[in-house]
């Protein structure tokens, strides 16, 4: 098999060395060279012609984001971003997404004697991101939907859930900035992401649309014009109380498919409280997380779509969803929000 040709962009030495060491031992990558910061990237990605660019963000003068840019404009490529960045300040890294990365890794903050910790991972993302449609993300257009919608007095359904992964907050931000901000039914979205992603990304959502943003608690009631975010190290359900509400719970059940947080665990809930009062939505991602939630959305005769193959970084989740004839209708990403609203 054709090994994943892999450029490493490091400022440091001895992170240059480690990382090649690791992913030496793979038998399915190889190293085809290193870069010392963001101006050196772009002109080793043109040199080399690497299938994954391995990035670190705080490099100097010319920073991971300068290569990002330079990158998607210039000589497009599945680029992977590891730093240790992520650990303090998220607002480049969701940036660097916006700008066409394809995924994140958080480089652990003692680099140099942790990262061995996270070895599997990163093997594991960058044979995700080498098969991802890396053109995808930077081409989604997140304008604010700033009108009023006129909804009928009588809804069709009561709540919509979304589950995300690879690809997942570009596309997020897509739908949820395209919703109006009178909307008359809650939103609960699981995306994959570490958890100390989830405040800073629900501080992101919150700042871009007229609906109210928050992670997950225990005990709250969603509300009409709410946006409910699952934290990450935790699976996120929901309940009913003993009025008949539903309301916010968690489970200390393992979900094989992927955990903490699953979006099985919050759609298979919704199919059994909700049942066919639910829109199931699931967007790009590897994997088949929200499979099993999908299909028990539509066997309780809710409605389920997936993201479209030709829109997703990375078409996992959703075709594995369609292949289970979990799946009502697949739409373009720019479509969902527009199609929720007239479902309602």
């Amino acid at each position: 098999m054709q090994k994943i040709k892999v450029l490493i962009a490091d400022d440091s030495g001895f992170m240059r060395l480690l990382i090649s060491d690791i992913l030496a031992e793979s038998q399915v990558i190889e190293v085809v060279g290193t870069a010392v910061d963001g101006k050196d990237a772009v002109e080793q990605v043109k040199k080399t012609k690497p299938d994954v660019l391995l990035l670190d963000m705080n490099m100097g003068d010319y920073s991971g984001l300068y290569a990002v840019e330079r990158i998607m404009e210039e000589c497009p490529l599945p680029i992977l971003i590891l730093s240790a960045l992520g650990n303090t300040d998220l607002q480049p890294i969701f940036e660097a997404l916006d700008l066409g990365a394809v995924d994140y890794l958080n480089k652990p903050q003692r680099g140099s004697s942790k990262l061995r910790l996270i070895e599997q991972e990163l093997l594991h993302k960058i044979q995700s991101v080498s098969r991802a449609n890396f053109e995808v993300s930077s081409t989604i257009d997140t304008r604010i939907n700033t009108n009023t919608h006129t909804f009928s007095a009588e809804k069709n359904y009561d709540m919509i859930v979304i589950g995300a992964s690879t690809g997942g907050p570009s596309a997020i931000e897509k739908v949820i900035n395209s919703l109006p901000g009178n909307l008359v039914v809650p939103v609960i979205i699981v995306q994959h992401m570490p958890s100390n992603f989830i405040g800073s990304f629900v501080k992101r959502l919150d700042g871009m649309t007229p609906l109210k943003v928050m992670e997950g608690r225990a005990n709250v009631k969603p509300k009409a014009g709410q946006v409910i975010v699952a934290p990450g190290n935790t699976n996120m359900i929901l309940e009913k109380t003993s009025l008949g509400d539903v309301k916010i719970g968690f489970t200390d059940e393992v979900y094989r498919e992927y955990d903490k947080p699953s979006i099985n665990a919050l759609m298979l809930s919704a199919a059994e409280v909700v049942g066919g009062r639910t829109i199931g939505v699931i967007l790009t991602g590897m994997g088949k997380d929200g499979m099993l939630g999908m299909k028990a959305i539509r066997d309780k005769g809710g409605y389920t779509i997936a993201q479209s193959q030709k829109t997703c970084v990375i078409y996992g989740m959703p075709k594995a969803a369609v292949a289970f004839e979990a799946v009502e209708r697949s739409i373009d990403i720019d479509e969902i929000g527009g199609f929720l609203v007239n479902s309602l």
